[in-house]
């Protein structure tokens, strides 16, 4: 009998809930246009705005929501149309972000991995109004900015500060933001939709169409449907990774890389050189969902090879980027050298991932070290 393959690549998509599933399907069998004014269109109308409706209060979230084919969609939308002169972005931002503002000011992260607050004010007041997108969570290390704080600078400066929430939304709360991106297929929705949300629709330029006149193109009911539910299922938690599996439990299996020669990638721990000593910082934390862990001598291409062979499913940076075979851009930013970053991978658990799971890749992690070395 083959193996049962693990799954541990969810910062890159995760699987679909069955209840999420099932709610497409009745989306499809109801299918209509909702802004078609006959009696299937209004049912469908009416199914679209309670997806809405019942996001929005999952997320606790009071504003407006705009749904979109996607997170990179709602970036575009988000920093293109944004009533700013200029944009600002954090240097560790999902390639989305450069996609968006190609033109951005780029803001550096410091040794903590905290975009530089004193070089923002400096940025802020240096000209028109901005603005700045800072992602809440990191999809390479699992990072976490105070987005809180930053919110606060940026409305002091006359700003719109937003955030990038594909890898927390629904495992964490919702941070103070002004504009909030929010990926389905991250939290075991459907690939396809995603949404804006939008403190207050006078920061956006519309365009006309559909979604209240800031976005073309005809809703995508069975997708919403899909991800209300996936949302309603995941929960809001700022403990919980996987069914009944906490943070600190992933933590706890992190361990086994505290061996002598192995470097732990994350930003709970201070970075000596390879074999140094770990130090716990007191001051940032990240979520143990993402961990980004490096294999002295052995390339991360090589990597991939062996734990797929074994039956793994990991990256090496995030997924719209891993098949370049070039250094990860976000691991240099957060200051990892290149000779580092060529030999780190990418683990990331979800909503699916059991304690098992963990320690068999865990388990699988310290033999390819020990035995790969020689192949990269």
């Amino acid at each position: 009998m083959a193996q049962e393959r693990i799954y541990l690549d969810h910062a890159a998509t995760t699987p679909m809930r069955p209840e999420a599933r099932l709610a497409m399907i009745e989306g499809f069998d109801l299918w209509a246009n909702p802004s078609s004014p006959h009696a299937e269109g209004r049912k469908a109308r009416a199914m679209l705005e309670e997806a809405r409706e019942r996001i929005k209060a999952s997320f606790d979230w009071e504003g407006e929501l705009i749904f979109t084919s996607g997170a990179s969609e709602a970036l575009e939308i988000g920093l293109g149309r944004a009533n700013a002169e200029r944009q600002i972005v954090s240097s560790v931002e999902h390639d989305a972000v450069f996609r968006a503002a190609h033109d951005a000011t780029i803001l550096p992260i410091g040794k903590d991995w905290i975009v530089d607050r004193n070089l923002l004010s400096d940025t802020l007041a240096s000209g028109s109004k901005a603005v700045v997108a800072v992602q809440h969570m990191n999809s390479e290390t699992g990072a976490m900015q105070p987005i809180t704080e930053i919110a606060t600078q940026v409305r002091e400066a006359g700003g719109i500060l937003i955030s990038d929430c594909s890898q927390s939304a629904g495992k964490h709360r919702l941070p103070d933001a002004d504009i909030i991106v929010v990926s389905a297929h991250k939290l075991g929705g459907p690939v396809g939709i995603g949404a804006l949300l939008v403190r207050d629709l006078g920061m956006l330029k519309p365009c006309g169409g559909q979604e209240r006149g800031y976005r073309a193109g005809t809703e995508n009911l069975p997708a919403a449907l899909g991800f209300a539910v996936a949302v309603e299922a995941r929960g809001i938690s700022t403990e919980t990774v996987g069914e009944g599996m906490s943070c600190q439990s992933i933590a706890g299996q992190a361990d086994w890389l505290m061996t002598p020669g192995y470097a732990f990638v994350d930003i709970q721990y201070d970075i000596n050189r390879l074999g140094g000593a770990f130090q716990l910082s007191p001051s940032h934390w990240s979520d143990f969902s993402i961990l980004s862990i490096t294999m002295p001598g052995v390339s991360a291409s090589a990597q991939l090879i062996h734990f797929d062979a074994a039956g793994f499913a990991v990256s090496a940076g995030s997924a719209c980027s891993s098949g370049t075979l070039k250094t990860s851009r976000t691991l240099l930013a957060f200051g990892i050298s290149e000779s580092d970053a060529r030999n780190t991978i990418r683990m990331s658990a979800g909503w699916n991932t059991s304690y098992n799971d963990i320690i068999a890749f865990s388990q699988a992690w310290q033999k390819i070290a020990s035995t790969a070395s020689g192949t990269s």
